[in-house]
């Protein structure tokens, strides 16, 4: 099986430590940050591997990881769903999508068709957050409906290139992987599972350490 981590993105909220630096390839405790979505795609059946990130920053994962993976390069930052769009031709039937600065403690097994994974958070207001009500995603809302973030991981079809090609850009715009997500929401495509144990985004120094004092705590 396939699977795709996206690692794009100048990691911003990290300051400085990452001016230099691709924020993927900073330490969490005793492994670089890429190694965990890697680690979570195995768990999860995958033996073939691209990783989608900027041009200036495919080198650095090549001299890291080798030529065990497939790269490409996503030369406008228009967003994860456009990053996720260069990877048609590359899987086909079901199959997993990371972030690539998500760290799980355990991988959930493949399901058979499409799914997000949610987490309870202390502070909703700042991702996507699921309403079991409405069985929407809105996101970074004021009022949360619920403490249910969407983290990271995705499994899609192939059908998600197809709403990807029919999506308008954000006010950002960005191509918005919570369009993608609500499409499928939208038309009862999707399935909506908490992941359990232990998430971190790992975009903030406080979620980075979260992530790195666990990684310490059940390393081997």
């Amino acid at each position: 099986m396939r699977g795709v981590i996206l690692a794009g993105g100048r990691g911003t909220r990290l300051g400085d430590t990452t001016r230099v630096v691709n924020k993927h390839l900073l330490p969490v405790y005793d492994r670089p940050m890429i190694y965990y979505p890697i680690a979570t795609l195995r768990a999860m059946g995958c033996t073939d591997i691209l990783i989608v990130t900027g041009g200036e920053q495919v080198g650095g994962f090549a001299q890291l990881l080798g030529s065990g993976f497939t790269y490409r390069v996503q030369e406008q930052p228009d967003g994860i769903a456009g990053a996720l769009a260069l990877a048609e031709g590359y899987v086909d039937g079901v199959f997993p999508v990371v972030l690539g600065d998500n760290y799980f403690s355990a991988a959930p097994a493949m399901p058979t068709g499409a799914t997000i994974y949610t987490h309870a958070t202390d502070r909703p207001g700042a991702f996507g957050v699921y309403d079991p009500h409405a069985n929407v995603i809105v996101e970074k809302p004021k009022d949360p409906a619920s403490d249910l973030a969407v983290t990271g991981l995705y499994v899609y079809d192939a059908q998600v290139f197809d709403v990807i090609r029919k999506l308008t850009p954000s006010a950002r715009g960005e191509l918005e992987i919570t369009d993608v997500n609500n499409t499928y929401l939208w038309n009862s495509h999707m399935a909506v599972r908490q992941i359990p144990g232990v998430w971190s985004d790992m975009g903030t120094p406080d979620s980075l350490l979260t992530a790195a004092l666990h990684a310490k705590e059940t390393a081997a």
